[in-house]
């Protein structure tokens, strides 16, 4: 049996008709499966954990944004049991880290349904998993300001948020531990990345990739506010890495500590110090 986990509201509503696309697709193929849809987050993972707990499930399938996808591998990665996101939120950056298009959803579900599922590495950071990019910097205190902000909604809020924190935002001191050395650097950025993108499809680590054991790291060291917004565009398409003031470190151990706050697929971590280990084959997923 599959369950089919929907957060109705993502997207600014996409989630209940994706949703109900994905589930059409299980029923008109007569596939057995329980869906899960709940008022809350808190509530959708108990009802989630029960049933994964009580009956023997083929897959779950979050149909969802990052938020709902990064909860559901908290579920699935200790029960060894497969997992997919569909692409149903504002940022999508997990299904852009297993390279599934964002349009074409048969063409995904006939790849789920019918293939066995392959192990992914995924990131560990102080016992919470996660898919695509930890961060803690500029971005976090955005993402702070963001989820503070009641408008706008959507993408534009982020916008907003920077406009409010640039022009006070000072670099960061951090101390940062990888395999091979510790070392003490300002920085306006870190990103630890699994995947590749965060954001709604910033390649912040445009090489990474989920099959190496690695963890990219990419450190913004500080720039003038006029050279960040220069850069900051070219995080689109990942050529920002040949900045001189961005260093590229592969490691598979990394801990920092800051006073600053991390995020995880979007997710509040929680303040720094964190320490994270990518792990090699920790998911079972359905990658291209």
């Amino acid at each position: 049996m599959w369950a089919i986990a929907i957060n109705p509201t993502s997207g600014h509503g996409k989630g209940a008709v994706l949703g109900k696309v994905v589930v059409d697709y299980f029923a008109h193929r007569g596939m057995t499966y329980q869906v899960f849809s709940a008022a809350s987050a808190h509530e959708l993972r108990a009802h989630l954990e029960k049933f994964l707990d009580t009956h023997n499930c083929e897959g779950v399938i979050s149909v969802g944004g990052d938020g709902l996808a990064h909860l559901v591998l908290q579920l699935v990665v200790p029960r060894h049991i497969p997992f997919a996101a569909m692409p149903a939120g504002t940022g999508n950056d997990i299904v852009r880290t297993l390279g599934w298009s964002l349009d074409d959803i048969t063409t995904y579900l006939d790849r789920v349904t019918s293939v066995d599922p392959a192990p992914v590495d995924l990131g560990n950071v102080d016992s919470e998993w996660f898919a695509a990019i930890l961060s803690t910097g500029f971005d976090s205190v955005v993402n702070e300001r963001a989820n503070a902000l009641a408008w706008p909604k959507g993408p534009q809020r982020y916008n907003v948020a920077i406009a409010l924190e640039l022009p006070k935002f000072r670099p960061l001191q951090y101390h940062i531990t990888v395999d091979t050395h510790s070392f003490t650097t300002e920085a306006m950025l870190i990103a630890i990345g699994n995947g590749r993108s965060y954001g709604g499809g910033m390649y912040v680590c445009p090489q990474a990739q989920m099959h190496d054991g690695l963890f990219d790291v990419m450190i913004l060291e500080p720039v003038s506010k006029i050279e960040f917004l220069k850069v900051f565009p070219k995080v689109y398409s990942g050529s920002h890495i040949s900045h001189p003031k961005v260093k590229m470190i592969r490691s598979k151990k990394v801990t920092l500590s800051a006073d600053a706050v991390a995020y995880a697929d979007g997710e509040r971590i929680g303040p720094a110090p964190i320490s994270a280990e990518c792990v090699r084959d920790a998911g079972l997923t359905w990658a291209l």
